[in-house]
């Protein structure tokens, strides 16, 4: 079966093509500037081995729109005006498939289950007003996300579609873990608890791992560090969250790309009295001109951050270390509630791909166990162990892979199968105890 797995975003929507017989990624590629003032709408396109970029001379207005261009391509009706990167020579015919009826089923990304979903779930009419129930907490992203799955039903009526939810991993959370401090009453009424996100690849990283190193899933502690413009942090004990950094929206945590991470929330009244702005001008400032950008006044971007520092910007040296240091505090915590730690993985765009960071990470940490390797450590950028052979600690990169978690649970609910996941019953929740 070949499954299509969207991600779609309010202004973009990626896109993968997974054949489940063996797991390989036929095309993959992403649609931007969806419904915006551009003139043009573009979608970036990998097929055979080949990235081509196709500029739009038709602006995409909706997601809908964008769904037929997708289509469009995997079928690959002839077209001359492609523009393959690698060469600059025209293609005919991109098709990776004959017709749509090779499309078996559509697995969605969506950010937030809230409390209603501990595991991927059919698309249905329930389905979609859940996830509706769901916009206040996750107002950014629950929206756009739906934008994906009704143009998908809009183009595809006949294909079964799938949501995979980025919140659902965390569901095993006890309360000690995901309650805050504040009066009961505010959870019973508003759900006000830690969801945590980046459930899809804590999941898969943490399985992932277990199976690389040949170790028992049921019997392992792992913590696992997705580092990207948006982090997260995750304690896995025995392959069950039982807590992670970020809150009941993607803001608190590590400091982030452009989110501050956790901080006092007397900050936001105090900055809002003083600088007579709003709370959700505030917030909005936290979430997009914060982080890494806020404090180094250069960029968002790890790779522009380490080149200042590196070359003596205090600001961007400053900025670099909170990141460091947050990430060093999660591990410390995570391990202390394990009662130890077995595997610590490094994973997302900057966990992947910064040694030198994963190196300032890993400095001091003998005590607990975990021996990093400069030498293997050094140009790791794919699947490795890159601890010293005595470390009793397993310090380990995997490259995270979301799209094929939501291909395998697509696969899994339209073909009856059971769903991978750690997660009790729902007549097992702990939250039950606050009904």
């Amino acid at each position: 079966m070949k499954i299509l797995v969207i991600n779609a975003g309010s202004s973009s929507l990626k896109f993968q093509l997974i054949d489940m017989e063996n797991e390989s990624v036929i095309a993959k590629g992403l649609v931007e500037r969806i419904g915006t003032v551009d003139p043009t709408t573009d979608l970036t396109y990998s097929w055979k081995d080949k990235k081509i970029k196709e500029k739009q001379l038709k602006k995409s207005k909706t997601h809908s729109e964008a769904m037929e261009m997708v289509l469009d391509v995997l079928v690959g009706k002839d077209r001359t005006d492609l523009e393959v990167k690698d060469d600059g020579q025209h293609l005919v015919g991109t098709g990776v498939i004959a017709d749509l009826s090779e499309i078996g089923a559509v697995g969605h990304r969506v950010l937030h289950g809230g409390e209603k979903f501990t595991a991927s779930c059919l698309i249905d009419d329930a389905c979609i007003a859940a996830i509706k129930e769901n916009i206040p907490l996750g107002p950014l992203h629950n929206p756009a996300n739906l934008m994906g799955i009704e143009a998908c039903q809009k183009v595809l009526p006949d294909v079964p579609q799938v949501a995979v939810f980025d919140t659902a991993f965390h569901q095993t959370m006890p309360p000690k873990a995901y309650l805050y401090g504040v009066p009961m009453e505010y959870y019973e009424k508003l759900h006000v608890r830690r969801y945590g996100f980046h459930g899809t690849s804590h999941r898969y990283v943490s399985k992932r791992v277990c199976e690389f190193l040949g170790v028992d899933r049921s019997k392992t502690r792992v913590i696992t560090c997705h580092l990207g413009n948006g982090s997260s942090m995750c304690a896995v004990e025995n392959g069950k969250c039982i807590d992670t950094s970020m809150g009941i929206t993607p803001l608190e945590g590590v400091i982030m790309g452009t989110r501050s991470g956790s901080m006092d929330p007397a900050v936001v009244q105090y900055i809002c009295n003083n600088e007579h702005i709003s709370v959700d001008e505030m917030l909005t400032i936290c979430n997009k001109k914060s982080g890494l950008l806020g404090i180094s006044g250069l960029s968002s971007d790890m790779r522009d951050i380490d080149k200042a520092a590196d070359e003596g910007n205090e600001r961007a040296n400053i900025a670099r270390d909170m990141l460091v240091y947050g990430i060093r505090k999660y591990i410390g915590s995570y391990a202390a509630a394990m009662n130890g730690v077995d595997v610590i993985v490094f994973t997302a765009g900057i966990g992947e791909n910064n040694c030198a960071l994963r190196e300032r990470v890993m400095q001091g940490f003998e005590y607990l166990g975990a021996k990093l390797d400069p030498a293997k450590n050094a140009g790791c950028r794919e699947e490795a162990v890159i601890s010293t052979d005595d470390s009793k600690v397993k310090i380990c990169v995997i490259p995270t892979d979301e799209e094929i978690v939501i291909a395998r649970d697509t696969l899994c609910i339209v073909t009856g199968k059971p769903i991978d996941v750690a997660c009790p019953p729902p007549d097992a929740w702990p939250w039950n105890l606050f009904a």
